[in-house]
């Protein structure tokens, strides 16, 4: 049989046992790894790192973590993990042994990570639920972020990526889109990241810069759109939808999109985000896009990603007449 068969045999299963709850409200959306990629060597090679990690720092509490997912996701390791490499004293009992105490505990022990790592909610990728409920995604990177935080010199290998489910409760059912993400830094080039780092310079450094490099590249993205009767006069938000990013990447590229391929007139997240993972993987194909993008930060309006993406555009194509 044809490895699609295996890949769609293998997603449905991954629907079947998938976190969101048949109770789950509309709207609700969940993300984790396609069973697929649970056997790339790298990622595994990721995940025995991060368990020697543990199982080292831990040694004299005499604790050993065989698995992820399922050792830690009570709080009891993490509370450990925490009072050793951040001297933290957390107001919670050591052993919670009901669903309600558990919970709780984890509860404070995540809030403690994001005032430590100076992190507001909207930059958290996990949550209570998505550890309490076993989600490796969310547990890696809960210790990626509490290792590049308290032990930065821990030698986590890069350009790990993992295809991943996205489920939505829609009215209709579960709706599911793939993608790929990138679970620990992509430095395969340099130049991209030169790019990146170029943005977070200006974020940083140069507010005051910031509206008038808007304005150049609207002014750049209206040059080419205008034909199709469109108008941009707001980054923040007009590109979250993928639609217009979509429509400026055909006409930059002198090629037409068939409405069959993407969400003409979007109606959830999870349908824009249908749309600017097409035009994220268009970008990269086209080699124009040489650094990761995480598609979800354009749909939650992150400006920094939104133009780093559109000056991509605009460094091949600023001299495009049209």
């Amino acid at each position: 049989m044809e490895p699609d068969f295996f890949t769609a045999f293998a997603q449905q299963s991954a629907l079947h046992h998938s976190p969101l709850k048949n109770d789950a409200v509309q709207g609700e959306k969940r993300k984790f790894i396609n069973p697929t990629s649970c056997n790339n060597p790298k990622l595994e090679e990721l995940q025995m790192l991060l368990i020697d990690w543990i199982n080292t720092t831990l040694k004299q509490e005499h604790i050993v973590v065989k698995s992820l997912e399922e050792d830690l996701f009570d709080g009891l390791i993490l509370h450990h993990l925490l009072e050793k490499l951040g001297s933290l004293r957390l107001e919670v009992e050591k052993i919670a042994l009901t669903e309600k105490k558990q919970k709780h505990k984890l509860a404070v022990i995540l809030e403690a990570v994001a005032q430590s790592l100076q992190l507001e909610e909207s930059q958290l990728k996990w949550s209570i639920d998505s550890i309490f409920q076993k989600d490796l995604l969310s547990t890696l990177y809960l210790l990626i972020a509490i290792a590049k935080h308290f032990q930065p010199d821990l030698p986590i290998p890069s350009n790990i990526s993992v295809e991943v489910i996205i489920i939505e409760r829609t009215l209709t059912g579960l709706r599911t889109e793939n993608a790929v993400e990138y679970i620990t830094e992509n430095r395969e080039n340099l130049e991209g990241q030169s790019k990146a780092d170029a943005f977070d310079e200006l974020f940083t450094h140069a507010p005051d810069k910031l509206d008038a490099v808007k304005k150049v590249l609207l002014q750049f993205v209206n040059k080419h759109v205008g034909k199709l009767g469109l108008n941009v006069t707001d980054a923040d938000s007009q590109f979250a939808d993928g639609v217009i990013l979509l429509l400026l990447i055909g006409q930059l590229g002198g090629y037409f999109l068939n409405l069959r391929e993407f969400f003409l007139t979007p109606n959830c997240a999870t349908e824009m985000l249908h749309n600017v993972n097409l035009a994220v993987a268009l970008l990269t194909d086209g080699g124009l896009l040489d650094f990761p993008v995480n598609a979800e930060d354009i749909v939650n309006r992150d400006m920094k990603t939104t133009l780093q993406v559109l000056y991509c555009l605009y460094s091949k194509y600023k001299t495009k007449e049209t």
